[in-house]
């Protein structure tokens, strides 16, 4: 009797198991199909106006893994625009986030309830919002311009923008609305994403230059950044000029000098002639940082847009052009007092990233490309 109850006991034992085993296979065949995506890349690129921000942005943009916005904060600046940079910092870091996670539920705060697509700030600028699911006129894998674009995929509801946005492994955002590293920390440790900053800068003189051509579409900007009173008169320009070139040298400190645990390996410095000195190389190094691959097609298409015949005429556009001669037309066409000005309010950040002062109208003439990088420069 004992020796059939130990058997018993045996087969029952036996059964269990069977059955544990069974069920832990079967639990995880049936999570096999649901195995989780690897969590999405986020791009900010941190640059000011007239950086060739746009044209770097487009880099982004023109790869098929990456969703694309623009400035969005352009939407938190035009409805509370009577509030400070740094007021409204929150307000813009709070947006960004927003978007980064696909939730563009944020928007309804600065939008009607009746928007369109075609209502986001600069939303053909984005390959993502005229390809599908966004716009059916596209491949996802076409190089495609704004115009073109901005004919064919207007008529889409905003609901597309998020599920176009949930869609992709990247998600990118070319930014000029944050003065201030620091007030970006919260996402950089926040567990949902993984942030990683392209801090893109130019010569100042350039961007001086450049500002002076679109002087009109900036004012409300510029007296958002210094105050109204201080964009007035003969030093508003450099007024605007001195804040934005502070805002780069805190930047640039708190990503490179003494740098928290959690920004290690998640900021890349970028100098605007760089990128038009040698556009391939430069694009594969922000590809690499950003985990992309640099394509055969999107090469030709960086060579092509920089190795043209135009002078850069509209300001706003991305166009083929001779991007490194359009980069340095300031060297002739800015008097050289000017020139003095910038440097003065400028010159902590020329030298911390490696622009070299011009002394004299006459080193202004005869100065080669080269002898306008520090010799210490990167």
């Amino acid at each position: 009797v004992m020796k059939f109850r130990r058997v018993q006991v045996l087969l029952i034992l036996a059964v269990l198991s069977f059955l544990l085993i069974h069920f832990h296979f079967l639990h995880c065949s049936n999570n096999a199909p649901m195995e989780e995506k690897p969590s999405p890349v986020h791009i900010l690129i941190l640059s000011s106006w007239r950086s060739g921000s746009s044209f770097t942005g487009q880099i982004f943009s023109q790869h098929p893994s990456v969703f694309y916005l623009m400035e969005p904060a352009w939407h938190v600046w035009v409805t509370m625009y009577q509030n400070s940079a740094e007021v409204l910092h929150m307000a813009v870091r709070d947006l960004v986030r927003s978007v980064f996670l696909c939730d563009m539920s944020v928007f309804d705060a600065y939008m009607s309830t009746q928007k369109k697509k075609s209502d986001l700030f600069q939303w053909e600028t984005s390959r993502a919002l005229c390809s599908p699911p966004a716009c059916d006129s596209f491949s996802r894998s076409d190089i495609i311009t704004a115009s073109n674009c901005r004919t064919i995929c207007g008529k889409y509801p905003f609901s597309k923008v998020e599920e176009a946005c949930k869609t992709y492994s990247h998600v990118a955002i070319k930014e000029v609305r944050f003065f201030d590293l620091k007030v970006l920390y919260p996402l950089l440790t926040d567990p949902s994403l993984n942030l990683k900053i392209i801090h893109l800068v130019r010569d100042p003189r350039a961007v001086f230059r450049s500002r002076e051509n679109t002087v009109a579409d900036l004012k409300r900007d510029s007296n958002i950044v210094v105050g109204s009173q201080r964009t007035k008169g003969e030093m508003g320009p450099y007024n605007t000029m001195q804040v934005i070139c502070k805002s780069h040298v805190e930047i640039y400190k708190a990503g490179s000098q003494a740098v928290p645990s959690f920004l290690k390996d998640r900021y890349l410095l970028v100098r605007y002639e760089d990128i038009v000195r040698d556009p391939l190389a430069r694009a594969a190094q922000m590809y690499r940082f950003a985990e992309l691959h640099f394509t055969p097609k999107l090469q030709k298409w960086v060579h092509n847009i920089t190795h043209g015949k135009g002078q850069g005429a509209r300001a706003f556009d991305i166009e083929s052009r001779d991007a490194l001669r359009v980069s340095q037309a300031w060297r002739k066409t800015l008097p050289f007092q000017k020139i003095e000005k910038v440097q003065n309010v400028c010159k902590d950040a020329m030298d911390l990233l490696g622009y070299r002062l011009v002394q004299s109208e006459q080193e202004q003439k005869n100065m080669s490309l080269d002898l306008l990088f520090a010799q210490n420069s990167s």
